[in-house]
């Protein structure tokens, strides 16, 4: 992520603007990843891309080493997540740059969780960014590196 140093009055500004600013809420997930899965996700959170689908950086509450946002509306991540319910030996699954993810449609958008992943990675993906798979093109890559293959 880029930061932008500031000093003097235009910094109390920035600050004080950011103190007012809650940001994009993305619930955590529900368990909180803990040990290795705590780790795994930290380090796809720190290797995240700047942009996704065209869109920057979100600030999001709460501040999490396991969620992230970009754009508004918002695209959000959640890492460690449970495996969803609607996953079945026959589900259509979509595969990009090498990891599979479960489509789910939602009533504005997908929701996108991986399978066969040792953590699993959540993407919403609001309909605004249609087709709303394009947004794991700039994510797939960081989850092939980060989070292992089960």
């Amino acid at each position: 992520m880029r930061r932008l140093l500031l000093a003097g009055p235009a910094a109390v500004l920035v600050l004080a603007t950011a103190a007012c600013s809650k940001g994009v809420e993305v619930p955590l997930p529900d368990p909180v990843p803990s040990g290795a899965a705590a780790y795994t996700c930290s380090t796809l959170h720190g290797s995240l891309p700047d942009h996704v689908s065209g869109q920057g950086v979100t600030a999001s509450t709460p501040v999490s080493a396991w969620t992230s946002a970009w754009g508004d509306p918002a695209i959000t991540l959640r890492c460690g997540v449970a495996a969803p319910a609607a996953l079945k030996p026959d589900s259509q699954l979509v595969v990009v740059d090498g990891v599979s993810w479960l489509p789910e449609k939602l009533s504005a958008g997908y929701r996108f969780t991986t399978v066969g992943r040792t953590v699993n990675v959540e993407v919403v993906v609001p309909e605004k960014y249609a087709p709303e798979a394009d947004a794991l093109a700039d994510i797939s890559p960081i989850v092939i590196t980060t989070v292992a293959a089960s």
